[in-house]
């Protein structure tokens, strides 16, 4: 069993990739309805990720023996004016669950709970990889701006991207 401290942290935490699936799920349905194949395959593969990251915390909390709670998620009701503005929302929210972790890895130090810790690396290392993503992507984009063959041509890469795991 584990402090009520880290408990409540980790609980957060699942909560807080609960959200990140319904956000990415929400920009993937987004995208798709604009027609752009490539990225909203993207989206729903980063959707399906982030509820396998919520599962592992939620698998963690119970071999500890803790008690999961789930929030209730509220739709979002969010309308895009560009793919810039969706993937800038997207870096920004990847950004705010990085300090999430850091806060949880800093509680996990204080209460001396190493196989928290040990268990937290995996998601340091993830986020490090998510915040490059979304930034590279974002990038990307910027450098596209608004040329409808930049963006023709983006989202092929995209649906490329999403089979090989390379952009």
């Amino acid at each position: 069993m584990f402090s009520e401290k880290i408990q409540t942290g980790l609980i957060r935490q699942l909560n807080k990739e609960s959200e990140s699936s319904q956000l990415y799920l929400y920009m993937a349905s987004w995208v798709e309805k604009k027609g752009y194949e490539g990225i909203c395959e993207f989206l729903y593969d980063h959707s399906n990720e982030e509820r396998t990251h919520m599962l592992k915390l939620i698998r963690y909390i119970n071999k500890r023996g803790g008690n999961v709670v789930l929030n209730n998620i509220s739709t979002m009701n969010i309308t895009y004016r560009s793919l810039r503005e969706l993937f800038m929302i997207l870096f920004e929210h990847e950004k705010k669950i990085s300090k999430e972790i850091n806060f949880l890895v800093e509680i996990s130090l204080h209460e001396k709970d190493y196989f928290t810790y040990n268990f937290l690396q995996w998601y340091v290392e993830e986020q490090v990889e998510e915040e490059a993503l979304s930034k590279m992507i974002l990038d990307k984009i910027e450098l596209i701006g608004e040329d409808k063959g930049g963006l023709y041509l983006f989202d092929r890469d995209m649906k490329n991207f999403h089979k090989n795991k390379k952009l």
